[in-house]
């Protein structure tokens, strides 16, 4: 009989996790050193450590650890929770309903409703229709071809799911790829584009990636609105000038022999009746309204729910497509807007900011080191769960800096305020793309066997490091969000 593999995560790496949850939650308040912390705000303390290892170890599904979170929390936090855990001696108590709707959050709804979309639109094959008609403006020159990819995955990439679109890119480049010499260097530069274009690309709208549905929740939470469209007009210039830089360093790095490049698209063979049409028409309106939202004034999150309801009342989104909805990134996101509520709700934000003296902090070292962590982490463990646990600190790290009473409170506000920081942080999230394990969608590159970690890793830490102090300069000087 064959002896089990030791599983070092069960074995090892979760009693560890569970060993210093519990030493948080059981020690003396006294222990954190922190003025009137109470015991609920203690015990959310060590939830906030508990999901900080886990989403690090990824000991189970990123998304269980966020329904754990929002299970624990209701149990022992909430004002319906257990009678000897949620006694009001202890602490502010959290309303249930308040944790609970995270779940149902709208930005939940915002990425529930570009799921649908997306899902629509590969089912009746607009994205095919899509890729074919703007490919073929970039004709046969190889470095047009590779420009091209750049461009169309990376605009795919803000409604569609990064994963989804480089898999689809991907098989219509496969053929091209087997065709080309073995020496010809372009071949990597073309596999490589897909993860590039895939992961810059998500950064131009609030729907693109994870990291942005987080960092657009926790600002609403924080009061600050902003739109669909103003995201876009922010971000999306950002993305088309490191794409091109992607362009240059691809071509520079892996350069063409071939002189022509014929990509061979299949047309879309789906039947083109009412539904097809139904399809594009609500695809362009919604697409729209996000777009303009400043002018009607409907909430995006609102807006993305039209698309579930035409396409549910007329029987074209069932029970087959829901299945393909990305449930789990919807939950984790939920996770992290729950931590939040916790923060604030019990109190603990307010506390923090009165004992750590974040109003006196430097504004670009605080930008910077959050930042670094931020894009760290990201290269190794999920974008969205980074997100996940780093902006709901960041958040009241910018509260204490937006008070009028900071003495950096000045500087703060001049370098773009709470917007610049958060988003930035999203930013970060997103450039994280140097190793097979960074995303899906490096991960999808390296299956095809041209590409190797050192390719990755060199074309990676260029962009990373570009588009860390260019995202920088670019949120807090250049084109700062309105304060």
């Amino acid at each position: 009989m064959a002896e089990k593999k030791f599983n070092v995560k069960y074995g090892v790496l979760l009693p560890i996790v569970l060993l210093v949850t519990l030493f948080l939650w059981c020690v003396p308040v006294s222990f954190f050193g922190i003025d009137a912390l109470t015991v609920v705000q203690q015990r959310v303390i060590a939830l906030f450590v508990f999901a900080a290892l886990m989403w690090m170890f990824e000991i189970i599904p990123n998304w269980a650890t966020s329904v754990l979170i929002i299970v624990v929390a209701l149990l022992t936090v909430s004002d319906k929770g257990l009678g000897f855990f949620c006694n009001p001696e202890f602490g502010q108590l959290v309303s249930y309903k308040k944790i609970m709707s995270s779940f149902a959050d709208p930005v939940v709804m915002l990425f529930l409703g570009g799921f649908v979309l997306a899902i629509m639109a590969e089912r009746f094959g607009l994205d095919v229709t899509l890729a074919k008609s703007l490919l073929s403006v970039f004709g046969t020159k190889p470095k047009m071809v590779l420009l091209g990819f750049l461009l169309i995955i990376s605009v795919f990439s803000m409604f569609m799911s990064n994963t989804a679109t480089a898999a689809m890119m991907l098989a219509f480049l496969a053929p091209v790829l087997h065709k080309l010499p073995s020496d010809d260097k372009g071949k990597i530069g073309l596999a490589l584009s897909i993860p590039v274009a895939a992961n810059l690309g998500g950064i131009g709208t609030p729907i693109g990636t994870p990291p942005n549905a987080t960092a657009k929740g926790y600002l609403e939470q924080a009061g600050i609105d902003v739109s669909f469209g103003d995201w876009c007009v922010h971000m999306i210039p950002y993305v088309i000038i490191m794409i091109l830089l992607a362009w240059i360093l691809l071509l520079v790095f892996f350069p063409f022999k071939t002189q022509k490049l014929v990509l061979e698209i299949p047309a879309n063979d789906k039947k083109k009746d009412w539904k097809s049409k139904l399809v594009w028409a609500t695809f362009i309106i919604t697409i729209l309204l996000w777009a303009t939202e400043q002018l009607h004034h409907i909430s995006s999150n609102v807006v993305a729910l039209i698309p579930l309801a035409v396409f549910t009342a007329t029987g074209l989104f069932g029970k087959e497509e829901i299945k393909e909805i990305n449930w789990s990134v919807l939950w984790l996101v939920a996770g992290g807007f729950a931590l939040g509520y916790l923060l604030q709700d019990t109190g603990l934000a307010k506390v923090l900011i009165t004992a750590i003296p974040f109003g006196s902090m430097s504004v670009i070292l605080v930008l910077v080191v959050a930042g670094l962590v931020c894009y760290f982490l990201s290269n190794f463990i999920s974008n969205s769960a980074t997100a996940a646990l780093l902006i709901p600190i960041l958040i009241v790290v910018a509260e204490g800096m937006a008070d009028p009473a900071a003495a950096n409170n000045a500087a703060f506000i001049a370098m773009g305020g709470t917007q610049a920081m958060i988003i930035f942080i999203a930013v970060c999230a997103s450039i994280a793309m140097l190793f097979p394990i960074s995303t899906p969608p490096n991960a999808i590159a390296a299956s095809t066997g041209l590409v190797e970690t050192k390719d990755m890793a060199k074309i990676g830490i260029i962009i990373g490091v570009v588009g860390f102090i260019f995202g920088f300069f670019w949120l807090t000087k250049i084109f700062p969000f309105a304060q």
